[in-house]
């Protein structure tokens, strides 16, 4: 038998990342301190809806990241099927008693898609509401869940996020997990025939075990004026801990998109229409969730 060779591993073919060089940390120092220069002498731009890049890129999603990658371990799947460039609206289930599920989609999009896609949120009147979340909330690009707003969006090519559920999927009891709520009256439905934007389905599984809500205390969320107040095995009992989520698997799949344009801006007047388009995303959604729960092996892994 002939002698194995042993062929040495040259340097170019260890794809392991190494520690920083001097190089990227003064790179990175020179961005931080450029940051900090523009946020101090207000040389940053936000458009018409509030949205602040500079804010978003340099603080908010680097505070996310470690969520999405290490925490939940997100696994996205058809990134492809959203557009790389012009308007779409992403449609997607809503759960997990509170709404982390937007803000993993939009680091999804963000940092994995081919054109680093940014998701503008529709975000209902409570949101705007809250102290500091409200005026990040404007910050990272989330604006009222109007059709007015959504219109304007896309029709200045930004990919527009929409949770139709609302606050009945995302309080919804864990006993419900992965069932639908229903979908409103199709607004979202609306904006995407009067832009002949394209829909993009998206079902997210993880979600729903973060904070697995067994009661809602009623008396408090009137007190506190809020849709329901969450009672989950480690919240309000275990206190400020019981806040934190707890690291269920995560996996984001984006659907092949429904095509509008060809319907008309008329036919956003057409009940038929509106319910069938809404009835299509609502049943993709839910097929894609039952299919993604079969994918994945447990709660945790």
């Amino acid at each position: 038998m002939p002698e194995a060779r042993v062929i040495p591993l040259r340097p170019e073919d260890d794809e392991s990342p190494g520690p920083p060089s001097s190089a990227d940390w003064d790179e990175q120092l020179a961005g931080a301190l450029e940051f900090l220069r523009g946020r101090l002498t207000g040389d940053y731009d936000t458009d018409e809806f509030g949205f602040d890049a500079d804010l978003t890129d340099h603080v908010l999603l680097p505070a996310l990241r470690p969520l999405f990658s290490r925490w939940f371990r997100v696994e996205t799947q058809g990134l492809d099927n959203v557009p790389d460039t012009g308007g779409a609206l992403v449609v997607a289930n809503h759960s997990g008693t509170i709404p982390v599920d937007a803000l993993m989609a939009t680091v999804a999009l963000h940092d994995e898609h081919p054109a680093s896609r940014r998701l503008r949120l529709l975000g209902a009147d409570l949101v705007f509401q809250l102290p500091v979340l409200g005026s990040m909330a404007r910050k990272m690009g989330t604006t009222l869940a109007c059709n007015e707003d959504a219109e304007r969006l896309l029709g200045a090519g930004e990919l527009v996020g929409v949770f139709p559920e609302g606050f009945k999927g995302v309080g919804k009891p864990f006993s419900e997990r992965y069932t639908l709520q229903r979908f409103g009256r199709g607004g979202f439905v609306t904006a995407a025939l009067r832009t002949g934007s394209p829909i993009v389905p998206c079902a997210i599984v993880g979600a729903e075990e973060i904070y697995p809500m067994i009661g809602n205390a009623k008396t408090v969320a009137r007190l506190l004026g809020l849709p329901y107040f969450p009672i989950t095995p480690t919240f309000p009992l275990l206190g400020l801990l019981g806040a934190v989520p707890l690291p269920s698997k995560w996996f984001i799949a984006f659907g092949e998109p429904i095509e509008t344009a060809s319907y008309g801006p008329a036919a956003a007047d057409d009940p038929m229409v509106v319910f069938n388009l809404t009835d299509q995303v609502r049943e993709t959604i839910q097929h894609s969730l039952y299919r993604l729960l079969l994918e994945r092996r447990s709660v945790f892994s």
